[in-house]
């Protein structure tokens, strides 16, 4: 089976976790600041908070900006549940914002009517959670332009898009958001085996994520209220435990070294995809735009069933036998059950619901290579028929 994604470890990652496996510290040592730095310093950002995974990186960010009760978070429908679930771990509501057919990011027009209404009722969010599709930047400059006025808080979910650039600059600088999260999954395009990082600009906000990802609990001596004994510490707030170990770090920055290389194998990949898929009846991704390069975590085709004369269903089902590892991206949050007794229906969001109808994502992945792509695009042709 050929996956849709897959990582790729090499014998200097392998090093890089031996040598910290043969240290002092297995967590809580050296390497997350290292690696900490090192994201920021790519991203041209001050300051990331290395956590044991992008959901952990989200709740954190929605707690850092004050998200609770009686607030509201909104999101896209056409993303991983934990763009939604990080609202709902704080007790506030959620809800959506539909999206742009070509990209799958929210769509401008879709938020810009939503907020019209909301301000006029009153209910506007506290929270707002831009989700850069399969790694293409959403309109960041314009979506600020929306919320920065109204006081509603930006969150950027770049959970698929570390390598890629909006207006030239890198995915993850915050010029247009609060905090910005990223994924080390390993299906992402670097990883850590497992991991997440949240980025700021904003001093006071990476302060609290950090306290809040362990226990809350501080021992900075400037921080402490009532002894200052060298064993001493103390609680501030009810936090976690989402730190990232130090073993898993330094995996994280030894992959980060080859994260331009792994964004341009995608690309070329993506590329032969284009040129081989044409003519047939798929619409085909969008990763290039006047003002965003895309990191490529995924290569979405949508697929015209009427031209095709066979459903989503059965191309997928003749992919996997043909030993093709597709997936679908994503199931709309607000058709989960969970989200559903919430009072979400079939036909809320019916552009994220048509996109879910028809896409697929092909593998792709730096390793993949043209010999496995051909196998790819053979097996595609063969169920297309």
């Amino acid at each position: 089976m050929i996956p849709y994604g897959q990582q790729e470890v090499t014998e200097k990652d392998v090093a890089e976790v031996v040598r910290v496996l043969r240290s002092h510290f297995l967590t809580q040592g050296p390497e997350v600041p290292r690696f900490e730095q090192a994201v920021a310093e790519y991203c041209g950002a001050a300051h990331a908070v290395a956590v044991n995974s992008a959901t952990s990186a989200l709740h954190l960010a929605c707690r850092a900006l004050g998200l609770g009760p009686g607030d509201t978070l909104w999101t896209s429908p056409i993303t991983f549940v934990a763009s939604a679930n990080c609202g709902a771990y704080c007790g506030a509501s959620v809800d959506f914002v539909d999206i742009d057919p070509a990209t799958g990011n929210i769509s401008l027009l879709a938020l810009e009517g939503k907020l019209t209404r909301a301000q006029a009722e009153g209910r506007l969010p506290k929270v707002l959670v831009v989700v850069h599709y399969a790694g293409l930047s959403a309109p960041m400059r314009e979506i600020a332009a929306l919320c920065r006025p109204l006081g509603i808080r930006i969150i950027e979910d770049a959970a698929h898009a570390i390598g890629g650039t909006y207006e030239n600059e890198p995915v993850g600088n915050c010029r247009y958001s609060d905090i910005v999260v990223f994924s080390f999954h390993p299906v992402k395009i670097i990883t850590s085996a497992e991991g997440g990082m949240a980025l700021t600009n904003n001093a006071t906000l990476a302060e609290r994520m950090r306290l809040l990802r362990s226990h809350g609990i501080t021992r900075e001596p400037q921080a402490l209220k009532y002894d200052d004994a060298p064993w001493y510490y103390e609680q501030h707030d009810l936090g976690y435990n989402y730190r990232m170990p130090d073993v898993l770090a330094a995996l994280g920055r030894s992959q980060l070294k080859r994260l331009d290389d792994y964004v341009a194998r995608r690309h070329a990949l993506a590329q032969r995809y284009d040129e081989l898929l044409a003519g047939l009846p798929l619409m085909l991704p969008t990763y290039e735009a006047p003002d965003a390069r895309s990191a490529l975590h995924l290569y979405v085709v949508q697929i015209d069933e009427e031209k095709a004369g066979k459903t989503r269903r059965e191309i997928f089902k003749a992919m996997r036998a043909a030993g093709i590892g597709v997936q679908v991206h994503y199931i709309p949050v607000h058709l989960q059950p969970f989200y559903r007794r919430l009072g979400f229906a079939p036909g809320d969001f019916p552009v994220a619901e048509a996109f879910y109808a028809r896409c697929m994502s092909l593998p792709l992945f730096p390793d993949l290579g043209e010999d496995r792509e051909d196998q790819v695009i053979s097996a595609l042709q063969g169920a297309l028929s």
